[in-house]
């Protein structure tokens, strides 16, 4: 999330509504906080640098098993990270929305497609929906962004949320979840991170400009080589167009 204007619409939710500036859409609800964004002429591509982030655990996952693996989105925005992994990696999808009229807008404004056999969006309260059986270890890649209208701080950030995100992990599956770096409650999200998944299995990027710092954390801790690491970060380069290389240089570690 970062700052812009918001066109004020009045279409059927006025607490959910969008903004244009040349080729981009922008989600808002309700205040200047952008929500998520969509390139017009490219629906399915990705534009703000910390949403490119959130595919780190890329990073760690065997690129011929991406394809049929299980991503879950918690927080919708403008259905980017649900559509590019549905889209462009052709995942199983699932994303859990507090709110029914951010649907309504990713599927009337942001090309967000209906539910099939691979993509399922569930309106629920995250807290509740990840505890359920059905979820347990089924999921590969679980990214979170979870703000309300504000975006001052995550809105679920507790311990036992952390817990239970890592419980939905499968054995190699990571979780990314974007925090404000520049944030005061930034060293109190990672240190409850660190308390559910352990230390040496959280990394961490340096905040973007915008000041968005992405943390991942693997179910299971591993340290691939920087050979490996770099080799996987120029496919993805060279693939989706993100300046992948250079996220060696700003993502490390926790515990070296």
């Amino acid at each position: 999330m970062t700052r812009k204007k918001a066109a004020v619409s009045s279409l059927e939710l006025p607490e959910v509504n969008f903004s244009e500036d040349g080729e981009i859409r922008y989600l808002h609800l309700g205040t200047e906080w952008i929500q998520g964004s969509m390139f017009l002429d490219r629906p399915f591509d990705i534009e703000l640098e910390y949403v490119q982030r959130m595919f780190a655990w890329l990073l760690f996952f065997p690129p011929g098993e991406v394809k049929g693996a299980h991503a879950m989105q918690l927080g919708l925005g403008a259905g980017t990270i649900t559509k590019f992994c549905y889209k462009k990696l052709k995942m199983t999808c699932t994303a859990v929305e507090l709110n029914p009229g951010v649907l309504h807008a990713c599927r009337g404004w942001f090309r967000l497609p209906l539910d099939d056999e691979r993509l399922r969006v569930v309106l629920a309260d995250a807290s509740l929906e990840i505890q359920k059986d059905e979820w347990r270890g089924t999921v590969d890649a679980l990214q979170v962004d979870l703000y309300d209208e504000q975006a001052a701080a995550p809105v679920l950030d507790t311990p036992d949320f952390y817990r239970h995100c890592r419980e939905l992990l499968a054995p190699q599956g990571c979780m990314t979840v974007n925090l404000f770096g520049r944030s005061s409650s930034y060293d109190e999200s990672v240190e409850k991170i660190c308390a559910a998944f352990g230390e040496d299995a959280v990394w961490a990027f340096k905040p973007t400009r915008e000041g968005n710092a992405i943390v991942l954390a693997q179910r299971t801790a591993s340290r691939p080589s920087r050979e490996d690491m770099a080799q996987t970060a120029a496919a993805l380069q060279a693939q989706w167009g993100w300046p992948a290389s250079l996220w060696l240089k700003v993502f490390k570690p926790l515990v070296k």
